[in-house]
């Protein structure tokens, strides 16, 4: 198998570029909403849950599609982000980020809310009569313990982000250079004449990529199992 070509690692690293940008900015929001979820009882709390997984049932086009008319630039948000911040993310990698993020998303607040609510309430309330406020509480007993089940989120999300392809295709096309992840220039690949070898090539790429991010996140939850259990 010949060597990939400047296009092919081109792709591969907006691929890792664009899922890493997906992780980075909704991991902290699948920690809120997973806590929330697991800890708060409020009005709406199912409406929540269920906006919140509801990428994993909608067709990815459909929640591209979504994500255009909102995020676009005629958009009511995407209008207002542009006029007031500058902010642009259809047809751009950006874009592609958000698109990864919101189908990445249930994937990281589910094994969040379970290690969340895993975490036994006694051990917090422990530390809350003994001073410590609620922030600190969480800080230093609910998230350490959390630990494992956030990092088998992150890598999950971080997997589907990777490969995502419908709802990034929708939202911000198959532009060279810019959107064209992975995902996307397997398809087009598999598009043109001749191209089945580079197909492959890239398939390959993505098999190992995401076999190492698992395997690496399982050897860290392991190691972070003991060191809490010990």
């Amino acid at each position: 198998m010949t060597a990939l070509s400047p296009a092919e690692i081109e792709a591969l690293i907006l691929s890792l570029q664009v899922a890493g940008t997906a992780i980075a900015v909704g991991l902290p929001v699948a920690l809120l909403i997973g806590y929330a979820l697991a800890r708060w009882r409020f009005p709406g709390r199912e409406i929540v849950n269920g906006l919140v997984h509801l990428p994993l049932v909608l067709p990815p086009v459909v929640t591209g599609y979504l994500l255009l008319i909102l995020l676009g630039r005629r958009g009511p948000v995407g209008s207002f982000l542009e006029e007031n911040f500058g902010l642009v993310f259809a047809f751009r990698w950006t874009g592609a980020a958000v698109a990864a993020g919101v189908m990445a998303l249930p994937l990281m607040v589910r094994p969040i809310r379970l290690a969340v609510e895993a975490v036994d309430t006694r051990l917090e309330e422990a530390a809350e009569t003994l001073g410590a406020g609620r922030l600190f509480v969480f800080m230093t007993v609910t998230l350490p313990l959390a630990l494992p089940g956030i990092l088998a989120g992150a890598i999950l999300g971080f997997a589907k982000a990777l490969g995502e392809f419908g709802a990034t295709i929708t939202f911000v096309s198959n532009i060279p250079g810019e959107t064209r992840t992975l995902a996307l220039a397997v398809y087009t690949l598999t598009q043109t004449p001749s191209g089945d070898l580079a197909a492959l090539r890239l398939t390959f790429v993505a098999v190992i990529v995401s076999l190492i991010a698992l395997i690496a996140s399982e050897f860290v939850a392991r190691r972070l199992s003991r060191r809490l259990t010990g």
